[in-house]
């Protein structure tokens, strides 16, 4: 099936693909607040440590070879790191500097996870700023050369306190060093079917950069890309959250008592994040308040792309769900229907809290359908998405930047 985004425009994709990285990123602001709920602070970073390994150099990979800059050196770590939700364009605002194929360093003018994190205590900025990012940096190296080391050179806690940059890393690939490993999820996570589907071959004759070939670039410049382009970065940053929460999923899975309990956990993330997720794609596409606009916004969700991915239709105010590879995952579309809508409901709510969806059964063949409709008085907002607009990043503002390619100095 061809991609849902091929119906946006250029420009609309260039403005809808860095909300899209953004959007990975409030995953975790979203189902992490679960996990120290269940399981406290410490097996919360463990979580956050095998979520992210297992998935990340997976979705690498995939994205290097979309836009054609597979390689071996720090230039491809740093491409890498521009196109992943686990450091979306000025929220997580990584400045690089190369000194040679083997060598360079970055640093974070803006963290928006430090922004986050900082107001719970110290020990909370530990566990993401060394407890979880050590491995996790070890696993993205994974994905580009197992001999790269990523390595701080000064992080946070921040002394003083107002510390600018907010932390800043070495890049070393050096053939001493000893390979980086996958961590047990990885090989967990590349058997799913979302770890192998087939997306929409970007088209070269488009007007427009059609891959990241070129030289790094400070800023990546979304509206350079070809159309065609745009929609793959668009289906490939939608598998990444996929993959995420996949991975995020098997970790709660390890340690739920029960199947309830680990359902409980991944419906609440998902609830979470849908609800942010739809506000920002409502309000980057400059879309109204309107029943249509609801169903624009839900065809263009995370939850229903890629089409490759997940079998879903809209024909005017209804939307049907037909088995697919996601629901043989157990991916986000699994944990919908007529017993779970709530994560619908934040979407269309997040448009106006008015609307609601009603869920029924196919009653012939598998499937289900939800249906658009307007109630009478507001919905309230859902805890799991109020527990989600704690993050900074829920309201946050992207603004324009030159994008100047990076030379060795």
């Amino acid at each position: 099936m061809s991609s849902r985004y091929a119906s946006l425009s250029r420009a609309e994709l260039a403005t809808l693909v860095p909300e899209l990285l953004l959007i990975g990123q409030l995953i975790d602001r979203s189902g992490m607040a679960w996990c120290i709920s269940a399981w406290g602070r410490e097996e919360m970073a463990q979580i956050a440590i095998e979520e992210w390994a297992g998935s990340s150099p997976i979705y690498t990979r995939r994205m290097q070879k979309a836009l054609r800059y597979e390689g071996t050196d720090v230039v491809t770590i740093f491409k890498g790191l521009q196109l992943d939700i686990g450091a979306p364009p000025q929220f997580m605002d990584f400045r690089y500097d190369v000194q040679d194929r083997w060598h360079g360093t970055f640093h974070l003018d803006h963290c928006g996870a430090l922004m986050d994190v900082e107001p719970m205590g110290e020990d909370y900025v530990r566990s993401m700023c060394h407890d979880i990012e050590d491995p996790t940096f070890d696993a993205t190296a994974v994905a580009t050369n197992p001999r790269a080391q990523i390595r701080p050179v000064h992080r946070p806690p921040r002394m003083p306190a107002d510390r600018h940059p907010h932390c800043a890393w070495t890049v070393i690939i050096d053939e001493s060093h000893p390979a980086a490993q996958p961590l047990a999820p990885y090989f967990v996570i590349e058997t799913t079917r979302a770890a192998t589907v087939e997306l929409d071959p970007i088209d070269p004759a488009d007007e427009g950069a059609a891959d990241y070939s070129g030289p790094l670039l400070t800023d990546v410049d979304f509206a350079a890309f070809s159309h065609s382009a745009l929609v793959r970065i668009a289906d490939e940053v939608c598998l990444q959250m996929h993959l995420l929460n996949l991975s995020y999923v098997h970790a709660v899975r390890q340690r739920s008592s029960d199947e309830a309990q680990a359902v409980e956990i991944a419906t609440k993330q998902l609830v979470g994040v849908a609800g942010i997720a739809a506000e920002r794609i409502h309000r980057a596409l400059g879309l109204p308040d309107t029943a249509a606009a609801a169903m624009r916004v839900l065809e263009l969700h995370p939850l229903l792309n890629p089409a490759a991915y997940v079998d879903a239709s809209i024909e005017g105010f209804s939307l049907s769900v037909e088995p697919s590879a996601a629901t043989e995952d157990g991916a986000w579309i699994a944990l919908c229907g007529p017993a779970s809508p709530a994560p619908l409901q934040a979407i269309v709510q997040a448009i106006d809290p008015h609307f609601d969806v009603e869920v029924d059964d196919y009653t012939d063949a598998p499937g289900w359908t939800a249906t658009l409709v307007r109630r009478n008085e507001p919905a309230k907002e859902r805890s799991e998405v109020a527990v989600t607009r704690f993050s900074t990043g829920a309201a946050f503002a992207f603004e324009p930047r030159l994008s100047l390619p990076i030379t060795p100095v």
